[in-house]
């Protein structure tokens, strides 16, 4: 007669799971609205407008020349339109109080306001092709490798277009641009270049802060085209050349609903955003692909 030997075979469909604490999806780093103007003053729907002056011009007189007045008024330049953004999730009785390891009241609300956020930065983001004050680099099948050659000009059309070299500026560069300009000045380059302490920096960092006095951050939106033609948005600004207008702070809240034994989590936000003084900054346009090499 053969054994049993009570495997685990046996009890494996009556088992119960291990649950390991689920995790959130990764999110975008919230940055980009400290690196532009940010207006708390209003609330409401109320569109916000822009208003800039006309330029004067000075013109050689003759001694004994009357001067004429010329026009001196503002103009209409930008608007910022509030909308409402918002999403809800309604969790019963029972699945908040079954949910373990996790803690869904918690993570819900978290994950309302990451969402937030996303759509925030996402907003910003997609301003950088508005920028008017000059454009580096190319898109499509022949999109510019990204380099720091570019970052410089784009740096240097920022400081002409604020006609200034004491402006702060900020350099917003996609997470795949960076690797492809790190890289060249790493020792993973092909070439070893000069300036051996911003190679060291990078090598043993994979960042350095400033580069010809700008700040540089990194975002990592999702990169628009394909393989072999995906590209990406980088810009050099002063915080004046982008706005975003808060109407209503990103808040979530709790509404009980007895009836039907759950909480309802409600987030919202009003805000408008966009070009504020377009003219101030520089959008870059490079390759995006992802790094393989």
């Amino acid at each position: 007669m053969a054994a049993d030997l009570n495997t685990w075979a046996d009890a494996s469909a009556i088992a119960r799971t291990i649950q390991e604490d689920a995790y959130f999806v990764i999110r975008e780093s919230y940055q980009l609205p400290n690196l532009i103007t940010q207006f708390n003053d209003m609330s409401g729907g109320n569109i916000r407008k822009s208003y800039k002056y006309n330029q004067a011009v000075a013109t050689p007189i003759a001694e004994t020349d009357d001067l004429i007045s010329a026009a001196f008024t503002p103009s209409a330049d930008q608007t910022l339109t509030p909308a409402e953004i918002g999403h809800m999730f309604f969790v019963t009785d029972l699945r908040r109080d079954s949910d373990l390891p996790e803690n869904i009241i918690t993570d819900a609300a978290l994950e309302l306001g990451l969402a937030a956020g996303d759509k925030v930065s996402t907003d910003i983001y997609g301003d950088f092709a508005s920028l008017t004050g000059g454009s580096v680099g190319t898109a499509g099948a022949t999109a510019s490798t990204p380099t720091w050659g570019l970052v410089a000009a784009a740096i240097a059309q920022a400081r002409m277009a604020s006609k200034s070299s004491s402006v702060p500026l900020a350099c917003v560069l996609h997470a795949y641009h960076w690797a492809y300009i790190a890289k060249g000045a790493s020792i993973a380059g092909a070439t070893v270049a000069t300036a051996p302490g911003y190679i060291d920096e990078i090598t043993r960092t994979g960042y350095v802060a400033t580069f010809l006095g700008v700040p540089i951050y990194q975002i990592y939106p999702a990169v628009t085209g394909t393989s072999g033609t995906a590209r990406a948005f980088g810009a050099v600004f002063p915080r004046s050349a982008l706005a975003i207008d808060w109407r209503r702070p990103i808040r979530v809240e709790a509404q009980r609903d007895a009836s039907l034994r759950g909480t309802e989590f409600a987030m919202s936000a009003v805000y408008a955003h966009g070009i504020w003084r377009p003219a101030l900054g520089v959008s870059l346009t490079m390759a995006a692909d992802t790094p393989t090499s």
